[in-house]
Formats: structure tokens, sequence, C-alpha cells
């Protein structure tokens, strides 16, 4: 993979947005420093990052995809998927359907329920959702806890991408194989959610807000990939996470995050958070 072009007004957008990582800080938006942010130049900021994070040793997983859900476009002001990598150092395939998060170092966390995939070959641009199907391995419930180093959650769609892709941290539950389940895209479109916390029902959701489907949702990136970030590409044994379906709600210590699905064949999860 090639690196990108210099831009040393980028690179410190990059230095500074990592420090800002690193601290669990707030920095000023980056689409209103001196020239803006352009969604291009983002794109390109986030492979400075992935750059310089590989260099300090963090090894990258896969993939989270972002607003696909359509009916938190207009609450969030952003209205097109954005994406970008998930790393060793945030991710974890769990062996059970319960996990314990430390919410240390990360900034204004959310958390979002989604569905998450795993590659067994490199998909392309302009397959079918069949043929993308056969590019996986298994498909599983997952939690991303969402941050931003954007003030009160207000930021435009480069200051996302430029912000890590709000990636905090992803927890991925039991995982199904897919080469057996024939209407994998519609069953996970029909795929209803209720997340609750500490017991009370906090929202609810149906996966075809994830651009109708999270295998939907999957073809969209897979074919939006050479257009904006063509230096990125999906890897065998690579994750992707594909989206919440629900909106995502603020997490502090303390909580006990749960999720009851539709589909018995997917495992729900429980999330406890702390300090």
């Amino acid at each position: 993979m090639s690196s990108t072009a210099a831009d040393p007004a980028l690179d410190a957008l990059a230095a500074a947005l990592l420090a800002a990582w690193d601290l669990g800080i707030c920095l000023p938006l980056p689409s209103e420093r001196a020239g803006g942010l352009t969604l291009a130049q983002a794109f390109d900021v986030g492979e400075r990052l992935r750059s310089l994070r590989l260099a300090r040793g963090e090894r990258q997983l896969g993939w989270k995809i972002g607003f696909t859900n359509r009916g938190i476009w207009q609450r969030y002001g952003v209205f097109a998927p954005i994406w970008g990598p998930v790393w060793d150092t945030t991710t974890a395939l769990l062996e059970g359907n319960e996990t314990t998060l430390s919410l240390s170092g990360l900034s204004q966390p959310r958390l979002e329920p989604e569905i998450a995939f795993g590659f067994a070959h490199a998909p392309c641009p302009g397959m079918s959702l069949a043929e993308l199907q056969g590019c996986l391995a298994w498909v599983a419930h997952s939690f991303e806890v969402v941050h931003t180093h954007c003030a009160d959650w207000r930021f435009t769609a480069a200051d996302c991408e430029a912000d890590f892709a709000l990636h905090g941290r992803l927890r991925i539950g039991p995982r199904v194989p897919v080469h057996d389940w024939p209407t994998l895209a519609v069953d996970l479109a029909d795929l209803r959610v209720e997340l609750l916390c500490d017991g009370e029902v906090k929202d609810r959701g149906v996966a075809s807000n994830v651009l109708d489907g999270p295998l939907h949702a999957l073809k969209t990136w897979i074919d939006a990939i050479p257009e904006h970030s063509p230096l990125w590409q999906v890897q065998p044994d690579e994750v992707v996470t594909t989206g919440t379906i629900t909106d995502a709600w603020a997490l502090a210590p303390g909580q006990t995050w749960q999720t009851r699905l539709s589909d018995a064949r997917l495992s729900p999860l429980t999330l406890r958070t702390t300090p």
C-alpha cells in the first residue's frame, strides 16, 4: 500500500488527533482549521493515522463502517457512510456473550449494537450480494463503542472521518458460519434489536435501518472504497462491523447494557462498564 502525498498540515493534524486519542481529550474541529477540511483530505488523514498506529506496533484487524443508519443522519448532520480501521488494541472476539469494558481513554463514549462479519476471501467492488456472502466466513452480533474528540458530538462528515471514523472499541460476539445460511441478506435485514441499560429498554431498531440491511451496507461500502479510499483494501481474515441498528447511547461507568435479538441464531450481548 503506497503512502499518501506529502502535506505538512495534514501530518500535523494526524499527530494532533493521535495525541488526543492517547489523552482522551477534545480538539478544535479539524474542519474549522485554516483552509478547512474536505472529505478527501479526511481520508488522507485517516491513512496517516493508520500508518502512525502501525509504526508504533498496533496491528490492524479490520474495519468499521459508520453512519449507515439513515435514521440518525439528521440527528448528527452526517448523511453518508464513513469508515476506518479497527485494531488489536481496540477489538476483541468474545468467547461468550458477556464482557466488561473500561471506559478509560475514551472521549464521550457511546454504545452501538451492530452486525459484524469475518472475511474468508478478499471481496471486490461490483459483487452481487450472493458473491459477497461467498467471501464471508461468519456473521456475529457486535457492540461498537464509538467516541469523538469533537466537543458535544458536533462535527462534519470530514471531521468524523479524520477522527478515527469515531471508532473507540469493538466487541464481537459468538460467530455463526454463513456457508449454510442461504437467506442471510433477508434475515439480517429483518433482525430486530432491543437495547437495554440496567434492565430498562432504551431503544429498539430493525437492521434494515442499516442501508437496507447489514449485508447491503457491506456491499455499499465495498463498492465505495475505490472512490474514497483506494489505498485501503479488505484482506482475508479481517473483520468488519457495519453500523448501529439503534441510535448511539452515552456510556458511564457502572452500567450493564444488554441486547435482545429476534433471531436466535445470533447471540445477544451483555456489556458492563467500569471506569
